[in-house]
């Protein structure tokens, strides 16, 4: 696990030095996109209305407002709001009831572990919150976004969820379509219901519940390796020519090759001289 947030909690005057792991990681199996004729890579370019290409220097941040209009927030606003407000120490700001918070203010899980010299006042936190049976509330800000927090024990450690702030939680009133109500639901009907509920209900072992089309999609793509089943693609590379040629050997097969077939030129007949006569 990488380290994710480095900072403190505080509780009042104690301080514990921590540092903060994701308790949750992503399996969805990730695809590439690629050319249907040239199996290569789809890229994606940066273009701007005007059709050109552009650099990330040619970006900038803007505000779009409802009325179409835009305005600039320059990188330099934006380090000095991080510097302003960006949290490195998590202060517990109340304690409630786990009970209180409904499941749908929760965003993400991360673990808490001690940093160097935070262990006792970490071990005191975690059994106060387990003999309390409270949690902390606390804001804390990660990748430049800030959150409101919630610290709970959880087996022999303290863990963190983030959770979302009222404002950005939908109303349930803007539900399209509106919310039903009982819709002239019959005594008979609910009481079925009731007692389907009772029949299925049992106690929670996450270990029986599994991403069975991601296990069903693995299969697949080793089945498909297992049979070499790939396909050409046209970033591959075409085989290396090895240039390593022992010369002399070529030399000499050159040689071996022509043995033979080559005839000495004839040497050209000279004719005696003639006898000079008396």
């Amino acid at each position: 696990m990488h380290t994710v947030w480095k900072g403190t909690i505080s509780m009042g005057l104690v301080t514990i030095p921590v540092k903060l792991f994701s308790a949750v990681e992503d399996k969805d199996i990730k695809f590439r996109q690629y050319h249907k004729d040239c199996k290569t890579p789809i890229s994606y370019k940066k273009v701007a209305s005007c059709d050109d290409e552009v650099t990330p220097e040619e970006i900038i941040k803007v505000f779009e407002t409802p009325n179409g209009r835009v305005v600039e927030i320059t990188e330099e606003e934006m380090n000095k709001l991080k510097e302003e407000f960006e949290l490195k120490t998590v202060s517990i700001i109340d304690f409630v009831k786990l009970s209180e918070i409904d499941p749908v203010y929760f965003d993400r899980t991360y673990y808490i572990g001690p940093d160097s010299g935070g262990t006792k006042a970490y071990a005191l936190l975690s059994e106060i919150l387990k003999k309390s049976k409270k949690i902390g509330l606390a804001k804390i800000t990660i990748r430049s976004k800030q959150h409101l927090a919630a610290i709970r024990p959880y087996k022999n450690a303290i863990i963190l969820e983030t959770l979302h702030f009222p404002d950005e939680i939908r109303a349930i009133e803007n539900l399209p379509g509106g919310v039903p109500e009982k819709a002239g639901l019959a005594e008979r009907e609910l009481q079925a219901g009731m007692m389907l509920v009772e029949q299925l209900t049992t106690e929670f072992n996450p270990e029986n519940y599994t991403d069975t089309y991601r296990t069903a999609l693995e299969q697949l793509i080793s089945e498909k390796v297992n049979k070499n089943d790939y396909i050409a693609t046209g970033q591959e590379k075409p085989a290396e020519q090895k240039n390593v040629v022992d010369l002399m050997s070529a030399l000499q097969a050159s040689i071996d090759r022509t043995k033979g077939q080559a005839t000495p030129p004839k040497k050209p007949k000279t004719k005696a001289p003639k006898k000079a006569t008396s």
